[in-house]
């Protein structure tokens, strides 16, 4: 299972589309995971005429409040998956996300626009995409590609938009 994963899109209804590359990524993928901000409906409807999408709810969507969670959790070709827009403080957030996810084998999260990629004391994955239209501390722009299969994580990794 290949699942694109994006955070921090802030593409707002009317505003300037999202990257065609971002958009054939969603096109070869079997899932779009967004961790929140997302800004509007429209890039929603237009990831999920793509692919099927999952979503959570960003400090940025007030307009989605009542269409998405703040949280979720799915299983993804028997890997755990969890997801959340804010993960708090970067100090202590490997112990608080696991504290709120306990049995989750990856936690995807966004906010910061910061690309990030780590692993708990205890093995699970804490991936943030990073945003493919902000890049504000980050080097580059970026969006995560994630493959799944029998119950593992068989690539997780940053794409870079340059």
């Amino acid at each position: 299972m290949r699942v694109l994963v994006l955070a921090d899109t802030h593409v707002r209804d009317g505003g300037r589309p999202l990257d065609d590359r971002v958009l054939r990524a969603a096109a070869g993928s079997d899932l779009v995971l967004h961790a929140g901000d997302v800004t509007g409906a429209a890039l929603l409807d237009r990831l999920g005429e793509l692919a099927p999408v999952r979503a959570v709810l960003g400090n940025n969507d007030v307009d989605l409040v009542d269409d998405l969670p703040e949280r979720l959790e799915l299983d993804l070709a028997g890997v755990s998956v969890a997801v959340v827009h804010d993960s708090g403080a970067r100090a202590g957030r490997p112990a608080r996300l696991r504290r709120w996810f306990p049995s989750a084998d990856l936690i995807v999260f966004g906010h910061s626009h910061v690309p990030e990629d780590t692993t708990t004391d205890d093995g699970a994955r804490l991936f943030n995409p990073g945003s493919p239209t902000q890049r504000r501390r980050a080097p580059t722009r970026t969006y995560g590609v994630l493959e799944v299969a029998d119950g593992r994580i068989v690539d997780l990794r940053h794409q870079h938009l340059t």
